[in-house]
């Protein structure tokens, strides 16, 4: 069992995406997803699905849904809560399983989090849209660098320790490595693999914004202003002077032909 596999058998993803401040990524990613399904069902993957937050909610709305995550214990939770999704224990960096162009829409909202080599990136990216209708369009999630300085080193105040350990260069990029699990990007990195991997934009979007900086004031709001900040979110979510220091963003994806 590898570094992640012991990670995400301790971690509980369904009771951080059920928080106040897991809603509102949850809510934000979904509704960008769903406004881009042309067909119904449409042919959906989510890589890295972990316990099936997304998976299972798009399968109840009647799509055709596969679902491949690393962790066993996940795909054993999920096929318990569903038993319409197909759900497989994968790797998104080999996905022979699967044909090309099968999927009208690709998710991968998890995998380019752990992969810390800008090969095993890029590889990730080609095996999805090999995978990709030619008309489809591909999710992917990433984790900021700036979040982490701000949320790591500055907010759980490991600044000083993470320098010493060589974890920030001076332009403060976050460097971490596999005994870290988390990798974190900048959008200029990100532009970069689309770039080698063939793969056109149509809008990065970040699902949560500030929302993890002030997750204890969101987990207190009232119902009512609960719903006004996720509106906030949705309606500010593609700004360009808020994406930089966000925690998440996900880049919606084509192929460029």
């Amino acid at each position: 069992m590898n570094t992640i596999e012991k990670y995400y058998n301790k971690f509980n993803e369904d009771k951080r995406l059920n928080t106040k401040h897991g809603i509102v990524e949850f809510t934000i990613s979904m509704e960008h997803i769903i406004k881009h399904i042309k067909t119904k069902p449409a042919k959906i993957i989510d890589i890295g699905a972990g316990t099936g937050k997304y998976t299972i909610a798009l399968s109840n709305a009647g799509h055709d849904v596969t679902a491949i995550d690393l962790v066993k214990k996940n795909i054993s939770v999920l096929k318990q809560k569903s038993k319409n999704v197909k759900a497989y224990q994968g790797n998104a960096l080999n996905l022979s399983k699967f044909g090309d162009k099968t999927f009208d829409i690709v998710i991968l909202f998890g995998p380019l989090y752990h992969l810390f080599d800008e090969h095993e990136k890029l590889k990730a990216l080609l095996e999805a849209k090999r995978i990709l209708k030619d008309d489809g369009v591909m999710f992917v999630a990433y984790i900021l660098s700036d979040y982490a300085f701000i949320r790591h080193a500055i907010m759980d105040n490991f600044l000083r320790q993470n320098i010493n350990e060589g974890k920030i260069d001076k332009n403060y990029n976050i460097l971490t490595s596999e005994e870290d699990l988390y990798s974190y990007i900048k959008l200029p990195e990100i532009n970069a693999l689309n770039k080698k991997a063939g793969l056109k934009r149509k809008y990065i979007f970040s699902p949560d914004g500030p929302t993890d900086y002030i997750r204890n004031y969101v987990n207190t709001l009232s119902d009512k202003d609960f719903l006004t900040y996720i509106d906030y979110q949705r309606k500010n979510c593609r700004r360009k002077d808020l994406l930089g220091a966000s925690s998440h963003v996900v880049d919606v994806l084509v192929k460029n032909t």
